[in-house]
This record gives structure tokens, sequence and C-alpha cells, in this order.
């Protein structure tokens, strides 16, 4: 009888479905898309629509394109990421002492992560149709921003492997400001307006922070891969320079907004204690390591106040009004 009992007891045991087992690996995709860093795109696609929003045609403002928008452009840049993690494995770039250990330490198999890329691409690609349908810019001029944005985080590492050729950077700079600014804005106006650019530029330079800060903290392991960045191409010393004036140069232009055009831009220069500290820990080889997650929560605070400034001053003639 109490074998019986046991029998029935492992039996049941094996038919539930293992909780524990299905949050880790819940978990482990959500890693994968580098959630930290994902204020990179969610920003510059919260400033385009809000510049939108302020715009002459703010009348036509729909709150269901900026969803659709944001949920188009920051699934394309965690599909970037998942292609990213792929690329810099099979390369052989990301070994034992990686920061990513997902395919280094076999937590998620290369297949999986081929899946999990795809499947944010497809998503990503529903959320843009489903976002075409209901703006009225046309198609075509949508089509060619959004899949411009789409390849060039395929081809970053996939590909051409922008990254591996010292032209990440400047990928960063364009996608993770001026493009995904333009996107929003012209999904919600219907219109391109260059002149978004200018407010791209202060997120943008601080986005780039980010992946500098990344790039120097690899330097001596992407050197051993291979790979060129401008981090390596540059050197330690100008890499400390070039760090300081992507962190401090958008304050600068805040001051001058602030002085010229409305006290409201004075808002982001809350977080400049909090840059002289990731700073300061820049510099140092024992906190390196912290420094791009460090740098990609400054950017969500300092882009949150940026969009907050937009809302409310009186803004620069850049946008028709």
């Amino acid at each position: 009888m109490e074998e019986e009992e046991t029998f029935v007891s492992k039996t049941s045991n094996k038919s539930k479905p293992d909780k524990k087992s299905s949050n880790f690996k819940l978990k482990t995709y959500l890693s994968a898309i580098r959630p930290w860093s994902l204020s990179g795109s969610l920003v510059p696609t919260i400033l385009g629509s809000t510049l939108a929003y302020r715009s002459a045609e703010s009348s036509n403002y729909s709150p269901a394109i900026c969803l659709l928008t944001v949920f188009t452009v920051v699934t394309v840049h965690c599909a970037g990421n998942v292609v990213n993690t792929y690329f810099d494995f099979v390369k052989g770039i990301d070994n034992r002492k990686a920061d990513d250990r997902l395919l280094v330490d076999n937590i998620l198999t290369k297949d999986e992560v081929v899946s999990l890329g795809a499947l944010l691409y497809f998503s990503s690609c529903v959320g843009f149709i489903s976002m075409s349908l209901i703006s009225s810019a046309k198609m075509e001029h949508l089509a060619l921003v959004y899949f411009g944005g789409l390849s060039s985080s395929f081809l970053y590492t996939g590909g051409i492997g922008f990254k591996y050729i010292a032209l990440g950077d400047v990928v960063i700079l364009i996608i993770f400001g001026p493009l995904s600014v333009l996107f929003a804005f012209m999904a919600q106006t219907g219109h391109v307006d260059w002149n978004t650019i200018y407010f791209a530029m202060p997120l943008a330079l601080n986005t780039e922070a980010i992946l500098h800060s990344n790039n120097t903290r690899d330097a001596v392991d992407d050197k051993k891969a291979g790979i060129i960045t401008l981090a390596i191409v540059i050197g330690k010393s100008a890499s400390h320079i070039l760090y300081a004036l992507l962190l401090f140069t958008p304050y600068s232009v805040f001051v001058v907004f602030g002085i010229k055009y409305s006290f409201w831009f004075l808002l982001p220069l809350i977080t400049i204690p909090q840059a002289f500290k990731i700073e300061k820990q820049f510099r140092n080889e024992s906190t390196m390591s912290i420094v791009p997650k460090q740098t990609a929560k400054l950017n969500f605070f300092f882009g949150l106040l940026y969009v907050v400034a937009c809302c409310f001053a009186t803004l620069p003639s850049f946008i028709k009004m």
C-alpha cells in the first residue's frame, strides 16, 4: 500500500509543471534582452512623441500610436541585444570573463537565442504594421525609417558587424537619437521635420556614453579577439576624455537652452552629481565594470527629466508651433 502511494505521489509530481523552472527560463529570457539598456530606445521614442504633442499637429495626437511606436522601437532594440549576444559568442568574443554569461555558461542554447531574436523581430513587425495602419504618415516613409533601424540593429553585430569595425558608435548615435525621435514624431504628425534632430542630440550623446563605457571596459578582451572598436583605436586616455565629453556636453546644451528659452531645460541638471560619480568610477579600474549599467540608469532619469522639460518649456523655434 505504501509503495502504491509513493508511486502515485511521484507520478503526480511529474505531471505538474515545474513553476521554478518556468520562472527561471522567463527570467533568463528577460536577462537576454538586457532590460537595463532599453532606456536608450525608450526615452528617444517618448521624446519624439512629446515633440509631436507640442507641435502644430497636436490635435491629431494618438495615445495608441504612441504605445505602438514605443513597442515597435523597443522590441527592435531587444532583438538587437539578442543578436549581439549570439554573434559575440559565435565569433569567440565572449569568454569566461565576459559580462554576458547566457551562452558562455550554456544557460541558453544557441537555438533558443536565435528563436528569441526571431520572435522579437516578428513582434516588432506586427507592431509596425499596426501602427502604420492608423498613422497619417505615408507607409513608405515609415517603412524607410523603420527597416533602416531594424537592419542596423541586426548588422551591428550580424552580417557586416559594424561593432567589429569601429563603426558601432556611429550606428548607436544615429539609431538611439535622431532616428528614434524622427520615427516617433513622423508616426504622430504624418510628416518629417528634420529639426527634431536638434532635440535628439543630447539624448544620443548620453546613450553613446553607455556603449563607449562598455567598449572601454572590454577593450583588452576585444583586442585579443581581433575586433576593432573606437575605444581600442583611440586608447585608454582618450577614451576617458571622450566619455566625459559624451556625459557632460548635454548638460552644457541644457544650460544654454535654460538661459535662452526656458528654465524648464535646467531640470535634467538634477542628475549632474550622479554623472560626476559615474565619471569617477569610469576612471577607476576596480569600479569600471559597473559603469555601463550605471550610465544606462543615469540615461533613463536624465532622459525622462528632459522629456518633462519639453512638455512644459517654451521650445526653441526648431519645431513649428
